[in-house]
């Protein structure tokens, strides 16, 4: 079982550097209140298992699409928490008059913490999901362009219906190639609960918080083998979450990269797992 922290005991990832394996997976466009629907009706057997009894933790995020949000990600600027700050950071990269880096903070003199990690000898893996991480057009290598290895392709986007099952595959494949003794920071961005997402629902034609909680319920089934893998390998620091949330017509609202609620609220779970003995 994974070992649950609360912001008053938080993780000191910068003693964990060196010595942790880093997981990143970000649950592209899921919405907060789709993903505590399905945890509330057991639709996520896995995922629930991670979480604390009491769910998923709200969050906001520092960007309302995916490109803004991960370039802040990897910045070292996680969702932060929905209650008054300031609030320390797991991760950052240096710059004069961070109020918000603590001696728990793992502080890299680079550019992002993505560099940061190679810099401290880890490997860093990006499996890419939507348009943003496809390296077919300059704007799509901004992001994997940071990582040590980076893939891609048409079946771990968002129209192949079982993107989640083959970015799980390269993951580990790629996790494999990596010596145990060396640690990894791994970067996955799930895909599928990005639009086009009614495609997890028979008979539906419109995306809707229905079909991106079929989605997620996929997306649940799929993760386990990766875990597995990982723990293999040696303790894991881990983060989930998503990265903004999508409308589906509140307010005469559709879509992202717009200041709305179920935009900007997002799921987030950090945790550490122990190495299986």
């Amino acid at each position: 079982m994974p070992m649950q922290t609360s912001e008053s005991d938080a993780l000191s990832v910068r003693e964990m550097i060196g010595t942790y394996d880093i997981l990143l997976i970000t649950l592209d466009t899921l919405r907060y209140d789709v993903a505590v629907k399905c945890w509330q009706d057991g639709r996520t057997p896995f995922l629930n298992s991670l979480l604390p009894e009491t769910g998923w933790e709200p969050r906001h995020t520092p960007g309302s699409f995916t490109f803004a949000a991960h370039q802040a990600f990897f910045a070292g600027f996680l969702p932060t928490p929905t209650s008054p700050g300031p609030h320390p950071r797991l991760f950052a990269a240096a710059f004069a008059g961070s109020e918000t880096t603590t001696d728990r903070t793992a502080v890299f003199d680079a550019p992002d913490i993505v560099t940061g990690l190679h810099d401290r000898d880890y490997h860093t893996i990006c499996v890419g999901g939507v348009g943003f991480f496809n390296p077919t057009t300059p704007l799509g290598t901004v992001l994997p362009g940071l990582f040590d290895e980076s893939y891609w392709s048409r079946e771990l986007g968002v129209t192949d219906r079982d993107s989640t099952a083959n970015q799980v595959r390269v993951a580990i494949d790629a996790i494999g190639k990596v010596p145990n003794q060396q640690r990894t920071f791994l970067f996955v961005n799930v895909s599928a609960l990005h639009q086009p997402n009614c495609h997890y629902v028979g008979g539906a034609t419109e995306d809707s918080p229905a079909t991106q909680a079929a989605a997620l319920e996929y997306v649940d089934s799929q993760l386990p083998p990766l875990f597995a893998a990982l723990r293999q390998r040696g303790p894991v620091l881990c983060v989930i979450c998503s990265d903004h949330g999508t409308a589906y017509g509140e307010d005469g609202y559709t879509g992202h990269r717009l200041a709305h609620p179920v935009v900007w609220t997002v799921p987030y779970a950090e945790f550490e797992l122990p190495i299986i003995s």
